[in-house]
């Protein structure tokens, strides 16, 4: 409007009541043939961001199954996805990105064999529309009209308004084409509408379509990006209600702001005060102190944010690299010429090479920054390896009751099922142990200092201080916290807020339905405080256990020298040993469901008096630390009622593990009494024992009621049986198990099954202690691991390439390789072309380069000798102390019955005899003396581990290079 030359502009502001998007002006769900989302994940990424896409369904993703870095590359932030990754072959793999607001509902579909398909239901505020997204591979395959119409047709049925989208590879546009016809007349027959009829393809044909039933489209368009020879199709639904793209409010607190002496002085203040004579106001002062200290320094700021922003690496260079393609998109449109759009398309490709190069930078970057700190780059490297966590949008009282009911519930109706008698029964199988550790003693400010230093940095909800801001201040708060900690020991009183735990439920695996609560764990965290006290008290406890030799010897959870792999180590040498013997064994894992939350109160302070012999002060502080414990779920600002827990050790806590370890004391004696093998760790157990021949179909008498007394001991106990983890398998020689008719194992009331593989302690065994399995599934996990760091190999440093290598790669290879020693060749090669793959990765080496100079020049072990490393430090320990009893018993030091001039022999152990044709050879008992002996007398002699492993690498390399 003109008006005294003068140029007026009135905006013109339209409501739109069906559109989902009102506050932007792009489509909102496209679909796009990605054809390999690898070297497109940057430029998919930054499409969303730009053209505001609420849903973008992507086929011929080509990720492959477990692979979630090009997924996470796409994904911008206050984004998820749902995925199905190619099982076979070229080809295939579909993905859905889609806003976190939208509330989409996977849904389950039956195997198919002819196509692929994700299936979701997608949920507005007064009706639902159910998407089917597929991808058919081009080749022809009789069965696809038959499955595709039998699944259509129960979609529709049972669905209101459908959807279904994707790469068909059909040429629907050629009325000549008999599979695009018959699949024409499945859609007419189903009464759906293909709504595409522009080519979508580059070379002329429609291959991706849409097609629905009611549920009503507008602005459909066909696009072509320039970076797949499938074109993009968007498209807007209908809703009957407005999108509104959620805001959420943040509280935090900004501690850079804080003045590190101001704030040390004012801690400093507080601490001189010690006029506290008893300790629940001690703890009360110190948190409303340190709480006000706090806040006075950083006050809680609010800011409500919505998490739709840029991406923090997108450059100005990219910003001009994407006008340009806009400029030559609208010539290409225009003018419609073969120049222009070859032009447009060759931008475009360079444009998205420019994305992923500048974003893997940009992450390469952010890992160099973060040595030295684990966690932070542990975070940073998950964020792209890992599938996005499932975040709690409604952070509701309701839902956090619900979780809270559905925990209570879960205990209780274990314990109720075990044993319906309200006084549990207190066993005397136990010999008693009287009054030895009637009270606890005090500890010093440089002792509490020393632990607040080891315990890790994590923070509470309950905390009044930040853990960071506690450790950096350690000198001047450890007066007021040694003062709380000596209180409680000696009044034999644990206040009540340090008794409250705060419970997050998380998601078992990211790929579980997040709607279903059986899906998740309960993780739980108490205030740091308490832990520190925790901590003292399992100092004092672990002192007392071990000089009294009350612990369980062949219990390796949580205890100091003993590991998976002392464990594991144990176990297989004396299956190896009996086979070496002639007679196979069975081996029975038995697992429990949630044992540290049925934990009986009575029955453990009852254990703790006569077997662990605990009295007076120290009793009754044990007592009020398990008594009147309560606890909450907290999801976001939003909390349950708290519940008095009545059950069970503390999650989270230091001295639950010891204390379940002593709750579990007397199945060992039960074991013991019966002469069947055992090793547990936490609640872990195997049993294992020597088969009889003479009876190939039946179990040993002495095992089933071994197996009889376990069971009913662990209902008087309150301790549930878990039958769907329990794994069972015959171990032994080919000939040895062959000889066996037996198919399953009795026990508890259920049937278990004998398995070809199980799975103990992380490692698979096999019937014949091959490995085989578990290095093929090592193989599988560490070159996944290898693809992902070779592409952020061009943008990181040697040293933090390499740190990546041995957190994802050699930590795996090292985890229990003592148990590979005697493997096959051919399974051994396997490991070490997984270590020189890493070597060539690091180093940028071509494949055919040699790689034994590349080995030495990292100062890498082969594998090979990397597994003896681990033998000879295990021997090390086991002879000069700091190994389990049940190591150190299998060798003996050789002795001899004349003095020779030579002292060579010096430290030598006794070589047992074995068949060495048989399994025997392999057994810890006869490899350790073997390579032990063979070491130089300087190395065998007693000295610190920190010398000998140095001494013992700079050997071992020598001989392997």
């Amino acid at each position: 409007k003109k008006s005294n030359n003068k140029i007026i502009i009135k905006p013109e502001i339209k409501i739109f009541k069906t559109a989902s998007v009102l506050s932007h002006k792009k489509e909102c769900r496209k679909l796009f043939n990605s054809q390999s989302l690898t070297n497109k994940s940057g430029f998919i990424f930054q499409h969303i961001l730009d053209e505001h896409t609420q849903i973008l369904c992507l086929t011929e993703t080509w990720h492959k199954p477990q692979s979630y870095l090009a997924l996470n590359e796409a994904c911008p932030p206050g984004y998820t996805y749902l995925e199905k990754a190619r099982t076979t072959g070229r080809g295939g793999g579909l993905a859905v990105i889609y806003d976190n607001n939208l509330n989409i509902t996977p849904l389950p579909l039956p195997e198919l064999t002819t196509f692929e398909g994700i299936l979701f239901k997608y949920l507005s505020p007064k009706e639902s529309t159910t998407f089917l997204l597929i991808y058919r591979p081009p080749k022809p395959h009789p069965g696809f009209i038959s499955e595709l119409q039998d699944l259509l047709t129960s979609l529709c049925i049972t669905s209101d308004r459908t959807i279904i989208l994707g790469d068909f590879n059909l040429h629907v546009d050629s009325p000549a084409n008999r599979s695009a016809a018959e699949f024409l007349e499945v859609l007419d027959y189903l009464q759906l509408t293909q709504h595409v009829t522009e080519p979508t393809h580059t070379k002329g044909h429609i291959l991706d379509l849409v097609i629905t039933d009611s549920a009503p489209i507008t602005n459909l368009q066909v696009r072509d990006l320039g970076v797949s020879d499938h074109k993009i199709i968007s498209l807007k639904l209908l809703l009957t209600g407005p999108y509104i793209k959620t805001k959420r409010q943040i509280q935090f607190r900004n501690l850079k702001e804080i003045d590190p002496a101001l704030f040390n002085q004012d801690i400093d203040n507080i601490s001189q005060v010690t006029q506290f004579t008893s300790v629940n106001g001690s703890v009360d002062y110190y948190n409303t102190s340190l709480s006000n200290i706090l806040e006075a320094h950083a006050q809680v700021k609010t800011r409500t944010v919505t998490f739709s922003r840029s991406a923090p690496w997108y450059t100005p260079e990219l910003w001009s690299m994407k006008r340009a393609g806009r400029a030559l998109e609208r010539r290409y449109v225009s003018t419609g010429l073969l120049v222009h759009k070859q032009a447009y398309r060759d931008h475009q490709k360079s444009y998205s090479k420019a994305l992923t190069t500048i974003r893997s930078q940009y992450f390469s970057h952010k890992i160099s920054h973060n040595t030295g700190n684990s966690k932070q780059l542990f975070s940073a490297i998950n964020k792209l390896l890992k599938p996005p966590t499932y975040s709690h949008a409604d952070s509701s009282t309701d839902k956090c009751n619900k979780f809270m009911d559905f925990f209570i519930n879960k205990v209780s109706s274990i314990r109720s099922a075990l044993s319906p008698s309200t006084t549990p029964l207190l066993d005397t199988s136990l010999p008693e142990l009287r009054n030895t550790l009637r009270l606890f003693s005090d500890v010093t400010k440089s002792e509490v200092e020393r632990v607040l230093k080891s315990m890790r940095t994590s923070t509470c909800p309950l905390d009044p201080l930040p853990t960071q801001l506690l450790k950096s201040n350690i000198s001047a708060i450890s007066p007021l916290i040694t003062a709380i900690i000596n209180q409680s020991l000696q009044s034999g009183h644990v206040p009540p807020p340090l008794k409250t735990a705060v419970i997050r439920p998380h998601l078992k695996k990211p790929t579980l339905d997040p709607s279903i609560l059986v899906h998740y764990r309960p993780v739980s965290t108490l205030p740091f405080i308490s832990k520190v006290l925790e901590k003292v008290v399992h100092t004092q406890l672990h002192s007392h256990l071990h000089s009294h030799n009350l612990y369980e010897k062949f219990q390796s959870g949580f205890r100091p020298f003993h590991s998976t792999e002392t464990a594991l180590v144990r176990v297989i040498n004396d299956l190896l040993v009996t086979a070496d013997r002639g007679s196979p064994s069975l081996l029975l894992l038995l697992d429990l469901s949630a044992a540290f939350d049925t934990v009986d109160h009575t029955i453990l302070l009852h254990r703790l008096r006569t077997t662990v012999g605990l009295s007076g002060t120290a009793l009754s502080w044990f007592k009020s630390y398990l008594m009147d414990r309560t606890e909450y779920v907290a999801l976001g600002q939003s909390t349950s009622s708290p519940h008095t827990v009545t059950c069970g050790v503390p999650q989270g806590s230091v001295l639950g593990p010891t204390l379940f370890t002593i709750y579990m004391l007397p199945l060992g004696q039960i074991i013991n009494k019966h002469k069947v093998s055992f090793h547990c760790y936490a609640d872990d157990t195997q049993l294992y024992m020597k088969m009889d021949s003479t009876l190939p179909s039946a179990l040993p008498a002495t095992f089933q009621a071994c197996l009889e007394e376990i069971k009913a001991w662990m209902a008087t106990n309150f301790l549930q049986f878990n039958s769907n983890k329990t794994e069972a398998i015959i171990i032994g020689t080919p000939h040895q198990t062959q000889s066996l008719s037996l198919n399953s194992i009795p026990i508890l009331d259920h049937n278990i099954p004998l398995s070809t593989s199980v799975t103990n302690l992380g490692i698979r065994l096999d019937s014949h202690l091959s490995f085989d399995a578990h290095v093929r599934h090592l193989c599988k996990v560490s070159f996944f691991h290898l693809k992902n760091i070779s592409k952020l190999r061009a943008s990181l440093s040697k040293p933090d390439a390499e740190r990546l290598v041995h957190a994802f790669v050699s930590s795996r290879l090292d985890y229990c390789n003592a148990l590979l020693v005697g493997i096959p060749g051919k399974s051994l090669q396997k490991l070490q072309y997984i270590q020189n793959c890493a070597a060539r990765i690091l180093t940028r080496r071509r494949k055919y380069d040699h790689i034994t100079p590349v080995l030495k020049s990292l100062h890498w072990l082969p594998i090979q000798y990397r597994i003896q490393y681990k033998l000879c430090l295990l021997t090390h320990q086991c002879i000069h102390g700091n190994a389990p009893a049940y190591l150190s018993e299998l060798l003996t030091i050789h002795t001899t019955t004349r003095s020779l001039r030579s002292s060579s022999s010096t430290y030598c152990l006794h070589q047992p005899r074995t068949k060495l044709s048989t399994m025997g050879d392999r057994a810890f008992q006869a490899v350790a003396p073997r390579l032990w002996n063979a070491l130089p007398e300087t190395l065998r002699a007693p000295q610190r581990v920190e010398v000998f492993k140095k001494g013992l690498k700079t050997f071992l390399f020598k001989k392997a290079y």
